[in-house]
């Protein structure tokens, strides 16, 4: 893949003959009461390019591109086999002798929505028209040898599934070693009796919260970012002045570097760790324990932050973790009559799981970092062996 060499004798020089949509296959779409879904149905049916339910009857047994028409408009799906579909839902069958369908489903993923979208006056695709549809113009390389034609679309098809199969390889995995964690943790903060005494957080530390900040004080730009429900553990959109920060965080409670903050609207108990850098924080809405770390370390607090039951109240147009909520919520505290082993458990417990942590929810390094490159170089690739020279008149 190194070799640009290879890349040029496949696609320099190439004809090519752009073809409308509906010139190379037919177009279709399901129907309203088409099937009624069943538990142990034998057939898929798809109410979108990607939700399925089951049905005993099909309509349709072939290979198809399926587009969804309403919900998530657009979205393509390649599928293979007896099947019936929503009436929103577009079918694309037989399919013309010189195009590969796995060809056009990556030329279909990678252009048509904004094909789509260019198209349409509303601010959100509601639904495809078809005449719209049936227009999109689909690159044919080589049309006057067909044989050829078909072997540089098999050679780019080829070359765009190792790429999507290997990030699928790589979710995949993700998925099981989040499933790995998430046992080793339970496991690990469970303890048998005697060995550990159920503290309420309101013994190991107390909640704190930052001054309010009001919305005068607030601007779109500026030197400190400051951190709503809405943006906690993101990018903040919002800032206050160098002044009011200082003063605010002299003068009122204000995290230490490596205190967990923890959401308490909205998505109840979400937790991040404080870097230390400057920022400021929405008061109630985000709360830290300011505790005792010779009882609990803090890294220990932000993995059991993970598993807590929270007292969570309710009734209100979003549920709220209040203060007393979070100091009535208990946390195991190992060899509770032996300080030292219970802080050298807490820092074993931390290391087996941050290790969990760094593979499966770490940018910088881990499975999410390896994913987020090889999608990346499937994108590169993408785009480089689908960009066929255009006629000014199919440009314009």
């Amino acid at each position: 893949m190194r070799d640009m060499n290879f890349m040029d004798k496949l696609l320099d020089g190439v004809a090519v003959e752009w073809k409308a949509l509906g010139e190379v296959c037919r177009i279709e779409t399901g129907k309203l009461n088409a099937n009624a879904a069943v538990d142990d149905g034998a057939y898929m049916f798809f109410t979108t390019a990607k939700e399925t339910s089951r049905i005993n009857k099909y309509r349709w047994d072939t290979e198809a591109l399926l587009i969804a028409g309403n919900a998530n408009v657009g979205e393509v799906k390649h599928y293979i086999g007896k099947f019936d579909a929503y009436q929103r839902t577009y079918v694309l069958t037989n399919f013309i002798n010189i195009v590969n369908v796995r060809f056009l489903f990556f030329l279909l993923s990678n252009s048509l929505k904004k094909y789509l979208e260019e198209r349409t006056n509303s601010a959100a695709m509601t639904y495809i028209v078809l005449s719209t549809l049936e227009n999109f113009l689909i690159p044919i390389p080589c049309p006057e040898n067909p044989e050829k034609s078909l072997a540089i679309q098999a050679e780019i098809v080829r070359i765009l599934d190792t790429f999507t199969e290997l990030t699928t390889e790589l979710t995949t995995e993700l998925t099981t070693r989040k499933k790995q964690y998430n046992y080793y943790r339970d496991k690990l903060l469970s303890f048998d009796d005697g060995e550990v005494e159920w503290k309420t957080l309101g013994e190991v530390g107390d909640v704190k919260m930052c001054k309010r900040i009001l919305k005068n004080e607030t601007q779109s730009e500026g030197d400190v970012p400051f951190y709503k429900i809405g943006t906690f553990g993101k990018q903040a959109d919002a800032f206050i002045s160098r002044e009011i920060y200082e003063s605010y965080k002299n003068r009122y409670s204000f995290p230490k570097k490596g205190d967990v903050l923890i959401s308490a609207s909205g998505t109840i108990g979400r937790a991040v760790i404080y870097d230390g850098e400057p920022a400021y924080f929405q008061d109630s809405n985000i709360v830290w324990l300011d505790n005792d770390e010779s009882i609990v370390t803090n890294k220990y607090l932000w993995h059991f932050y993970k598993v807590a039951k929270w007292f969570v109240s309710g009734g209100g147009t979003i549920d709220r973790l209040y203060n007393d909520n979070i100091r009535k919520t208990k946390i195991p505290v190992p060899y509770p009559n032996d300080p030292k082993q219970s802080l050298a458990e807490q820092t074993r417990i931390v290391a087996i799981l941050d290790k969990f942590d760094a593979l499966t929810n770490s940018i910088s390094e881990g499975l999410p970092r390896e994913i987020a490159l090889r999608q990346k170089q499937y994108e590169y690739y993408r785009d480089l062996l689908l960009s066929f020279p255009k006629p000014e008149e199919v440009a314009a």
